[in-house]
C-alpha cells in the first residue's frame, strides 16, 4: 500500500529555524520540501566530500580487505585524506616522469648507450658535432669535404656522426636537419638511474596510501556525515523568510517551509510543536503537490524492491502500489523467459550459498538474494511443467521427469497435435500454439485485474461503467488475437459452442465496451462533457483500441523468447556433444558447455530487464494510467543509512 501522508507547514521564529531543524532531524518523521540552498559552509562540505571520496577511491585500488579499520575523529579522516590525496599527486608526477623516460629510452634504443656529456666536451675543445640517420643513397650523395663519421650501416639507412666546420659543412648541417638525432638531456645510464629511483619512490607512496588503509571505512562515514550537514545547512538556507517589522530597528522575522509526513506520525509532530510553540499547518496533499511515496507491503511482497530499487521505478503518491502483482507477475514471466529447469537450479543454488553465507555470518539476509531464490524456483517450475532441462531432447530425460510435465505445453509432446471438443478433430492446435495461448491468457489476467482496480476507485462514480467497458473489449480482443495470431481455423468468429456464436459475442464485446468506455471513461459530473472530451481526441480514442490489441499480441515475446533461448541451449549441446566423446576434445566440450549455456544465461537476463519488466512497467502500468512518476518519501532524520 502507499502510506497515506499529510501536507504540513511549519513555522518559526527566524532565529530560531536552525534550533528548530535540529529537533525535526531528531524526530526523524518530515520529509522536507525544500530542494534549494546555498552558503559558504555548502561549498567547504561539499569539497570536503570530494576530497574523501578521492582519498577513498584510492584505497579502494589497494584491495585490502582484511585490513582492520580504526576509529577516526572528523579532523583525523580530513587529514588523511588530504595526505592520501596529496601522496596521489606525487606519484601521478612520478609516473608522468617514469613515462616521458621510458620514452625517451625507445626513442635512443637504437644508438645504443648515449653521454650528452661527451659531446659537449668536444665542442668545449671546438669540436661541433652532431648526429643523424638517414637513407643510405642519401648519404652517398654527401661531398667527400664535408667531413662525415659512419656509426651503423644496414641496408637501407645509415647512422652517421657529422663534423660541422666550415661554410660547406655549416650548410650540409641546414639541409641534413630533418635527420638529425636529438641528443638526450642526459646519458642513458642516468635515465636508466633516474628509472630506478622513480621506481623505489613510486613503491615508497603506495605503501604510504597502503598504510591509511584502515582509515577507509571512518572516511566514508566521513562522507555521509558530510551528505547529512549539506542536507541541514540547504533546509537551514533554503527556508523561507519573511520580516514582520516595519523598520529595520526591530528586526523580527519568521521562516517556514513546507513538507510532508505520515498520517500516522502526525500525533507526534503535534506534540513536538506545541512543546517548541511551533506554528503548524495540516493539509490534505492535492494533485497539484509534489507528495512523496512511501510504500509498505508484507515481508513476501517487499521482496521486489530490490528490483524497482534498481529501476529506479516509484509510483506518484496518487497512482498505484503494483508491488504484489508487480512481483507475481515478473516472476512467471522471469520462469517462462528462462525457461530451463537447469538453469534454475543452477540460480536456486547461487541464491542458497549466498544466504546461507549471510545466515553464518549472523547477518540479516538480504531481500535481493531471497528474491533470486524465488526466481530460481519460478524457472525449475517451468522447466518442469514444460520438460525442458538442459536444453537436451525431452525423450532422452528421465520417464519420471516427462510424467511432471503439462502435456499440452510440454515438450514431450511437441509433434502432437490436440484437437479442442468443438473441432471434432478437423482441424487442431500444436503444443507451440498452446503455449502462445497461455501467453495470451496471461496478457488478458494481467489487464483485467488493471482495469479491475481503476474500477475499484471509480465505484462511486458511473465513470466505472467506463472501466467496465474497457474490460469488455479486452475479452473480445482477446479471442480476436486468437483467431489473428494463433489459429483462425479453431478460433474463427463462425464458431458456436452450445448454441453460443462465440466469435459474434466476442465482435460484440468489442463493439459495447468501445462504446461504454466512450461515453463513460472522460466522466466527471456529465455524460455530455465526457462524450465530448472523446470526440475531441477520437484519433486516440480509436487508436486505443489497436493498442489494446497490440497490448495483448505483446506478451507472445515471453514465449518468442523463451523459445529462442531454447534453441541456444539445444545448439550449444549440439556442438559439444561430438567433442565429449573423445577424451582429449572433453576439456574444449566443458569449455563450450560453460561459455555457450553462461552466454544463454546471460541474454536471458537481459531479455528478463527488456520483455519482463516491460510488461509490467508499460503494457501493465499503461492500462492502469501509471507514469511511475514518483519519488521516494525521505525523511529528515540523523541517521546514516
Amino acid at each position: 500500500m502507499i502510506v497515506p501522508m499529510k501536507k504540513i507547514s511549519l513555522i518559526v521564529m527566524g532565529d530560531k529555524k536552525r534550533e528548530a531543524l535540529k529537533k525535526l532531524r531528531k524526530a526523524g518523521i518530515v520529509h522536507i520540501e525544500i530542494t534549494e540552498g546555498s552558503g559558504k559552509k555548502i561549498d567547504e562540505l561539499k569539497e570536503q566530500i570530494a576530497l574523501l571520496e578521492s582519498a577513498v577511491f584510492l584505497l579502494s585500488e589497494k584491495k585490502n580487505k582484511n585490513i582492520e579499520q580504526k576509529d577516526i575523529t572528523a579532523s583525523e579522516a580530513v587529514s588523511a585524506a588530504k595526505e592520501i590525496t596529496s601522496l596521489a599527486e606525487e606519484k601521478k608526477a612520478y609516473l608522468n616522469e617514469q613515462h616521458a623516460l621510458i620514452s625517451e629510452l625507445e626513442r635512443i634504443k637504437s644508438w645504443g648507450e648515449v653521454n650528452p656529456d661527451d659531446v659537449n666536451d668536444l665542442l668545449n675543445k671546438g669540436v661541433d658535432i652532431s648526429f643523424y640517420e638517414m637513407p643510405r643513397a642519401e648519404y652517398d650523395s654527401i661531398p667527400e669535404t664535408v667531413k662525415t663519421i659512419s656509426l651503423e650501416k644496414i641496408k637501407n639507412s645509415v647512422k652517421f656522426a657529422l663534423i660541422i666546420s666550415g661554410v660547406e659543412g655549416k650548410e650540409t648541417a641546414e639541409k641534413l636537419k630533418s635527420y638529425r638525432f636529438e641528443l638526450p638531456q642526459i646519458s642513458t645510464a642516468k635515465v636508466k638511474q633516474r628509472l630506478e629511483e622513480i621506481s623505489k619512490a613510486i613503491e615508497s607512496i603506495d605503501e604510504k596510501i597502503i598504510g591509511y588503509a584502515g582509515y577507509n571505512y571512518g572516511m566514508k562515514n566521513m562522507v555521509k556525515s558530510c551528505e547529512k550537514e549539506i542536507e541541514f545547512e540547504v533546509y537551514a538556507t533554503g527556508m523561507a523568510d519573511e520580516s514582520l517589522s516595519e523598520n529595520d530597528k526591530n528586526d523580527v522575522s519568521v521562516a517556514y517551509f513546507t513538507g510532508y509526513v505520515e498520517e500516522e506520525n502526525l500525533p507526534y509532530l503535534k506534540e513536538i510543536t506545541k512543546d517548541n510553540f511551533w506554528g503548524l499547518l495540516i493539509e490534505e496533499p492535492t494533485e497539484e503537490d509534489d507528495v512523496p511515496t512511501k510504500l509498505k507491503n508484507n515481508k513476501f511482497v517487499s521482496l521486489i524492491y530490490p528490483l524497482t530499487d534498481f529501476l529506479g521505478t516509484v509510483p506518484g503518491y496518487f497512482e498505484y502500489d503494483i508491488s504484489g502483482w508487480f512481483l507475481g507477475f515478473i516472476l512467471v514471466f522471469f520462469g517462462i523467459i528462462f525457461g530451463d529447469g537447469v538453469y534454475g537450479l543452477l540460480i536456486s543454488t547461487v541464491a542458497a550459498v549466498l544466504i546461507i553465507k549471510s545466515e553464518k555470518a549472523k547477518k540479516e539476509i538480504p531481500p535481493a538474494f531471497l528474491l533470486v531464490g524465488l526466481f530460481g524456483i519460478s524457472t525449475i517450475l517451468w522447466g518442469t511443467l514444460t520438460c525442458t532441462w538442459g536444453g537436451l531432447p525431452a525423450e532422452k530425460l528421465p520417464e519420471w521427469l516427462q510424467k511432471l510435465s503439462i502435456p499440452f505445453i510440454s515438450n514431450v509432446y511437441a509433434d502432437k497435435i490436440w484437437y479442442p471438443f468443438w473441432t471434432n478433430g478437423n482441424v487442431g492446435l500444436t503444443t507451440a500454439q498452446n503455449l502462445q495461448i497461455f501467453c495470451f491468457s496471461l496478457a488478458l489476467i494481467q489487464l483485467v485485474i488493471a482495469h479491475l482496480k481503476v474500477a475499484k476507485r471509480n465505484r462511486k462514480s458511473i465513470k466505472i461503467l467506463g472501466d467496465i467497458g474497457s474490460i469488455l473489449q479486452l475479452v473480445g480482443i482477446y479471442y480476436v488475437v486468437l483467431s489473428f495470431v494463433v489459429n483462425p481455423d479453431v478460433f474463427s468468429f463462425g464458431l458456436v459452442i452450445g448454441g453460443i456464436p462465440v466469435g459474434t459475442v466476442a465482435l460484440v464485446l468489442v463493439i459495447v465496451g468501445f462504446v461504454m468506455s466512450f461515453v463513460f471513461a472522460n466522466y466527471e459530473g456529465s455524460v455530455g462533457k465526457s462524450i465530448l472530451e472523446s470526440l475531441k481526441n477520437i484519433v486516440s480514442v480509436l487508436l486505443g483500441v489497436v493498442n489494446v490489441f497490440s497490448d495483448i499480441v505483446s506478451y507472445i515475446r515471453l514465449w518468442a523468447v523463451g523459445l529462442a533461448g531454447a534453441a541456444i541451449s539445444a545448439t550449444v549441446n549440439e556442438l559439444a556433444s561430438p567433442l565429449l566423446g573423445n577424451f582429449m576434445f572433453m576439456i574444449i566440450a566443458i569449455v563450450l558447455l560453460v561459455f555457450g549455456h553462461g552466454l544463454n544465461m546471460i541474454l536471458n537476463v537481459l531479455s528478463v530487464i527488456v520483455h519482463g519488466i516491460r510488461l509490467n512497467t508499460l503494457e501493465f502500468s499503461s492500462h492502469l494510467d501509471m507514469s511511475w512518476s514518483g519519488h521516494k518519501f525521505k525523511p529528515f532524520k540523523e541517521q546514516i543509512d
